[in-house]
């Protein structure tokens, strides 16, 4: 009885974070760099060889801008830290990705339907749709996390939700 009081108190709570996802800096740079490359090259073009046509024109400057706002979508989404707690899956700031009560199941097989060095949750209820290029997208009863972050803090953190749904189940 003991050893079974000594494990309560060492388990962790509601609250506390038991994983973590960062984003890896060369992943970022690399999404954030060829999309604002490609951006600056069709300015560029637009620029220094424009069309004869005012169409091509607003094409270009055009495509060249969403590029660049792109960029820095992804950059300012790739900043946050993910946390997972026994309650919920979220942003270090505080949003919530999603809670666990409301997770059915974790796929990460190579043929799912997820980014990069991810896994995507599949939710009871649906919720709204979020999206934070490069890092996680949620759209209906889908949450997909991954893309500029580490395969091994994603399928840490896949198994870990395993864990605690398993441990739902058996009560």
């Amino acid at each position: 009885m003991g050893r079974d009081m000594a494990n309560r108190r060492n388990r962790p709570g509601p609250d506390d974070v038991l994983a973590t996802i960062n984003p890896k800096p060369a992943r970022r740079w690399f999404a954030v760099g060829t999309t604002g490359l490609l951006g600056l090259i069709l300015v560029y073009i637009a620029a220094a060889f424009p069309p004869a046509d005012l169409a091509w024109l607003a094409f270009l400057v055009a495509l060249g801008a969403i590029c660049l706002w792109w960029a820095w979508r992804v950059w300012t989404a790739t900043a946050v830290t993910l946390e997972l707690t026994r309650n919920e899956l979220r942003e270090r700031g505080g949003r919530q990705l999603c809670a666990v009560e409301n997770i059915d199941r974790i796929d990460g097989s190579a043929f799912a339907f997820k980014p990069a060095a991810g896994f995507v949750i599949h939710l009871r209820e649906p919720g709204t749709r979020v999206y934070a290029p490069g890092l996680w997208w949620r759209s209906g009863r889908r949450v997909a996390v991954g893309g500029a972050t580490a395969r091994a803090e994603g399928k840490a953190v896949a198994e870990l939700l395993n864990v605690i749904l398993a441990e739902r189940e058996r009560g």
